[in-house]
């Protein structure tokens, strides 16, 4: 990545795109090294890739295609973003489709490690709180792993969520036939509360869970089979009309072997059966955390939509996987430069504006980058002479 994105001199400190892109300097100091699998040298390196796809995201390019034009003729992205030699179609897509996957899931584990400590952390009172969901993604008929049902392709993306500063925290992606539940033992640690819908009820689950000293707050069906050890006082006129501990599912058959909490509520006239392992918070709480659980539905539509996931730059599994950390990184970015410049949320106001000053200052930042390379240039003969 050039080296005047993260550096804060004069010419480039206080632009917008190297505000950013700043948490990044030190993840990137300590990140594995991006080896050249030949003998050829890497056309482009592991920086610049990652700069390249962040731009991708926050500009809203339709296609991988359309980003390597704008790599390789708008003055700002040619001269801060692109290799200093310039970049091809074929080795920007070689590098999307086979490099950069390592280095870009230690990029995501950092930058939300940073974000953690950056962002307020909500809901304290009642524990770290995970929503955990997949969510499928429309694909293309080449794209062979991604199986779904006759006629169509799709991805499916396993996602943690986390709910006390409304941020990604845990990535897998499979074909969209893949099952949802195995990648909670994958997503939620120990001592966490995972929020979850009806589509992860599972009694032996629920007691594995337990037994790890992992939390659950997760929806089940109403036609569930409960036998009601023990029931809680109710407050007086509160949405929870049940509240009990009770063994789940049908005797012999698959009930759980450890107690569960079931409360019941009811909202607009429409009742929610909850199960959880909780038995600190009030019914109330349990209530409410469920009700944070669309947050996750809600940052689901937001990337979709405003951070081009149905822009395809590669169609194999592995690119695919490169786009989508890419992506969440952007994510992470935006809402720490939210945060810190605004002490606000990220939202597309900010995103827009982000993305109109940057182009407001691109002819000051590429003339400025050409007086520094002339400078740089004009040292180099002399250190040559000398």
């Amino acid at each position: 990545m050039p080296r005047s994105l993260y550096s804060h001199d004069a010419a480039t400190g206080h632009f917008s795109f190297s505000e950013l892109v700043q948490p990044l300097k030190k993840i990137l100091f300590r990140i594995p090294k991006l080896e050249s699998r030949g003998y050829r040298p890497l056309k482009m390196t592991f920086e610049q890739q990652l700069n390249a796809l962040i731009y991708f995201h926050l500009e809203e390019h339709t296609s991988g295609r359309h980003l390597v034009q704008v790599l390789q003729e708008e003055d700002f992205a040619r001269s801060m973003i692109a290799p200093p030699d310039g970049i091809h179609k074929s080795s920007f897509f070689e590098a999307v489709n086979t490099r950069g996957l390592q280095q870009l899931t230690y990029v995501f584990n950092q930058l939300y490690a940073h974000a953690r400590t950056t962002l307020p952390h909500q809901y304290a009172e009642l524990g770290e709180l995970v929503s955990i969901d997949g969510s499928l993604i429309d694909a293309v008929f080449s794209m062979h792993w991604a199986d779904y049902r006759d006629g169509a392709k799709k991805a499916k993306a396993h996602l943690g969520f986390d709910l006390n500063r409304s941020i990604p925290s845990k990535i897998f992606l499979t074909d969209g036939k893949t099952g949802e539940r195995p990648f909670v033992k994958k997503i939620l640690k120990k001592d966490q509360t995972g929020v979850m819908d009806r589509g992860y009820q599972c009694h032996d689950n629920f007691d594995q869970w337990q037994a790890q000293g992992k939390h659950f707050i997760c929806r089940i069906t109403a036609t569930s089979t409960i036998t009601c050890l023990r029931t809680n006082t109710l407050v007086p006129d509160s949405i929870v009309f049940y509240d009990a501990i009770v063994l789940l599912g049908m005797p012999r058959v698959n009930q759980t072997k450890k107690e569960v909490r079931v409360i019941k509520y009811r909202i607009h006239s429409k009742d929610y059966w909850i199960a959880t392992d909780r038995f600190d918070l009030t019914a109330e709480q349990i209530a409410e955390i469920y009700r944070l659980r669309w947050n996750i539905e809600t940052f689901f539509a937001w990337w979709k939509q405003h951070l081009t996931v149905y822009h395809l730059i590669a169609r194999s599994k592995y690119g695919f996987m490169v786009q989508i950390l890419a992506g969440l990184i952007t994510y992470l970015l935006l809402a720490i430069y939210c945060r810190t410049k605004f002490n606000e949320n990220v939202s597309i106001k900010r995103v827009r504006e982000l993305q109109i000053k940057i182009k407001n200052e691109m002819p000051f930042l590429f003339q400025q980058t050409m007086q520094h390379n002339l400078i740089d240039n004009k040292f180099d003969d002399l250190s040559a002479k000398t």
